[in-house]
């Protein structure tokens, strides 16, 4: 239970990092404690593979990509985008190896909402939770990552947990006023996960105020650790989404996206940036210090409304465990349920 979900996909970087280089381009990207190469392969689908050349070790990602293959820097190994050997230059006429059977592991990868998605699974089964979609063309989106020293669980509960919005992101522009109002929304499962169902939301944020008319506001949670925040005003659409990926056992990478509809909100994109990086900064600082005292004392105690999301997303978790452990399709646990809480 305390680790990440072995089938299901992360966020494992955007997609238009891969664009460069006349598709050329790769990166080294970090997943559970594997390390992983991505990139392009020659027809423009993206490739993972285990970031290391079975000869002697060395990081593929160090070495160069020509758009067919991956040229290992130490003694000039190639693989194809499909893991595959393809030649190895130091063999000799004479020499009777045969590195046809040579392989790098390769990993499922997907895109989506553009970013890539990885599954460290290398036989996927192919009931992990959905990608997460978009509903509508953007006509403009924002991008900002975080390393946050926490476990990935830990990390995972800030994108469920209401409670905490009021004391850690207490800022002008999100929410300008400072007291705790009592709150009744009703929530009910969707597949892998559950939804804080569509209401109509206060008009008093900044944030809001710009979609004009009453928004309405849908937030979904699925696993492995996916927060969806859609917005409707008329038609106008903006959507957050947070994703959590889990880099090591203590490392866990944040990725909030912000998408919209309306061109010409693309003018405060300057503004928005550090406004959107404020806001992950105060959930990176809170988080790991409450890591350092769960490393002390590896114990929580939940209690009331506000924290049942948080008992849902271990719920939902053992839930998956136990399906992929018995080989059954995963059954939802949850319940329709209204929750009231202070925040």
């Amino acid at each position: 239970m305390r680790q990440p979900l072995p089938d299901a996909w992360y966020c494992v970087g955007q997609s238009a990092a891969l664009r460069g280089g006349g598709g050329k381009a790769m990166r080294a990207v970090s997943l559970n404690g594997e390390q992983i190469v991505i990139g392009r392969g020659p027809n423009g689908a993206p490739f993972a593979l285990r970031d290391r050349c079975p000869h002697r070790g060395m990081a593929l990602s160090k070495g160069r990509f020509d758009g067919q293959t991956l040229m290992c820097p130490f003694h000039g190994w190639r693989f194809g985008t499909d893991g595959h050997c393809r030649e190895v230059p130091t063999l000799s006429t004479h020499d009777a190896a045969d590195f046809s059977r040579i392989a790098v592991q390769r990993f499922p990868v997907r895109e989506s909402a553009g970013f890539v998605w990885v599954n460290p699974t290398p036989q996927a089964s192919g009931a992990a939770p959905a990608l997460p979609e978009l509903d509508f063309e953007p006509a403009g989106s924002l991008v900002v990552e975080l390393e946050v020293e926490a476990s990935f669980d830990l990390t995972t509960l800030s994108l469920v947990d209401p409670g905490h919005v009021a004391f850690v992101h207490d800022s002008w522009w999100f929410r300008p006023s400072k007291e705790l109002r009592e709150k009744v929304k009703t929530f009910q499962p969707v597949e892998h996960g559950f939804v804080m169902t569509s209401h109509a939301t206060t008009k008093s944020s900044p944030v809001y105020r710009l979609l004009g008319g009453v928004p309405e506001v849908e937030i979904e949670f699925r696993l492995p650790g996916v927060r969806l925040e859609r917005i409707r005003a008329g038609l106008k659409r903006v959507a957050n989404y947070t994703f959590a990926t889990p880099l090591s056992e203590n490392r866990t990478m944040l990725t909030n996206a912000l998408y919209w509809s309306m061109p010409a909100l693309n003018l405060l994109k300057p503004i928005a940036r550090p406004l959107m990086r404020q806001f992950l900064t105060q959930d990176q600082q809170v988080l790991q210090h409450a890591q350092a005292g769960l490393d002390r004392k590896p114990t929580m105690v939940l209690l009331g409304d506000g924290d049942l999301p948080s008992q849902w997303y271990f719920r939902l978790k053992r839930e998956a465990l136990e399906a992929a452990r018995a080989g059954r399709a995963f059954v939802n646990p949850l319940e329709r349920r209204v929750l009231r809480w202070r925040s």
